[in-house]
């Protein structure tokens, strides 16, 4: 008897058919599968609630790793868990790219206010703000500092608090060099000097010292001092400087600033300030509500980083706290003296809703 010849068309059917069966059995096994929800909660519950590692959870349920990261991902896509940032958390972040945005910044890191002080900030401890930024201030450092860097220290409080957060454990080969001179009467915790030991101690890296006062009588002093060996030593390595750490003093419209506070300015040098326009102070320098510096008597006899060669500074940080100086922050942006903003969330969403660069002083 002849074999009978299957004809293409019947072929075609069978192997149509068979491929049907296969991809219905495939899509019963899989729904099968996804059925098994309480195999996915409890998955999502030791992973997420009980903080057991993936590899534990596959040997204790039998089943593989893959197995249970599928199981985590269907967790959150049929919405058996959901992840929320609370406030005011969530808005430190809308905040931090709502002005990375506006201005440009590299970074912007914003430190949640104290909750005490969420409503309305609080004069009777206005040093909870700088601590709160400080401890953001020495975290970022740590993440971003490396083996020969150069860091340019100024004084200030904020600068106080945030080596005191530094992590003594993380040492590397860096330069720690003072970004002027120090200032008379100034409390050792505060003196730039102090400040740059204590920060090169805890990296472990090497201290650059400015020895001699911020200020002096008159230009010629100045310049004499300036070609001394050991100053004119520290003065040549700020054009090496790759990071500079600083805070912001404010001159108007309130005068928040330790030159101030600690009467380092006469009466009538303070009265010279602001009739010359002075809107804020960084590293001794003077600067007006574009940002440049001011043409003041101290311009010439201070002895401190000059404006241009901060400005050249690739990664310029600056931490600073409190709304009483949006508009002296303002300035600082104009003028691109900030790289990296550090500040708490009351003076970040006043900077951002601020129309400051559209009004005279």
């Amino acid at each position: 008897m002849m074999p009978v010849k299957p004809c293409t068309g019947c072929i075609f059917v069978v192997k149509y058919l068979y491929e049907s069966i296969l991809k219905a059995g495939y899509k019963m096994i899989s729904e099968v599968y996804n059925q098994s929800q309480f195999l996915t909660v409890k998955a999502a519950y030791l992973y997420y609630i009980k903080g057991i590692p993936q590899s534990k959870i596959a040997r204790k349920l039998n089943i593989s790793v893959p197995t249970v990261s599928r199981l985590l991902n269907k967790a959150r896509e049929d919405k058996i868990i959901e992840f929320v940032i609370k406030d005011p958390y969530l808005e430190c972040i809308e905040l931090e790219q709502e002005l990375m945005n506006r201005f440009g910044l590299k970074e912007v890191i914003i430190a949640a206010d104290p909750i005490e002080n969420k409503i309305e900030e609080k004069e009777e401890n206005p040093d909870s703000h700088k601590k709160l930024v400080a401890l953001e201030g020495a975290r970022y450092l740590q993440r971003i500092i490396k083996d020969e860097d150069v860091l340019g220290i100024a004084f200030g409080r904020t600068m106080y608090y945030m080596i005191h957060y530094l992590n003594p454990c993380q040492k590397v080969n860096a330069q720690f060099v003072t970004l002027h001179g120090g200032l008379n009467n100034l409390s050792d915790e505060l003196d730039v000097a102090s400040l740059t030991r204590r920060m090169a101690m805890a990296f472990g890296g090497e201290n650059k010292i400015l020895y001699t006062e911020g200020f002096s009588s008159n230009e010629n002093l100045t310049s004499q001092i300036k070609e001394e060996k050991n100053v004119k030593k520290t003065i040549d390595r700020f054009k090496n400087v790759t990071i500079s750490v600083t805070g912001i003093g404010s001159f108007y419209p309130d005068l928040k600033s330790l030159l101030v506070s600690y009467d380092f300015l006469e009466e009538e040098e303070l009265n010279h300030l602001i009739d010359n326009g002075v809107v804020g102070d960084m590293a001794l320098r003077f600067f007006d509500v574009d940002g440049n510096e001011c043409n003041t008597d101290f311009k010439d006899r201070t002895i401190s980083i000059d404006f241009e060669s901060y400005k050249n500074i690739p990664l310029k940080i600056v931490m600073v706290s409190g709304v009483n100086k949006t508009q002296t922050v303002m300035s600082a942006l104009k003028g691109k003296l900030i790289d990296v903003l550090i500040t708490n969330y009351s003076l970040g969403k006043s900077i951002l809703e601020s129309t400051y660069f559209d009004s005279d002083v």
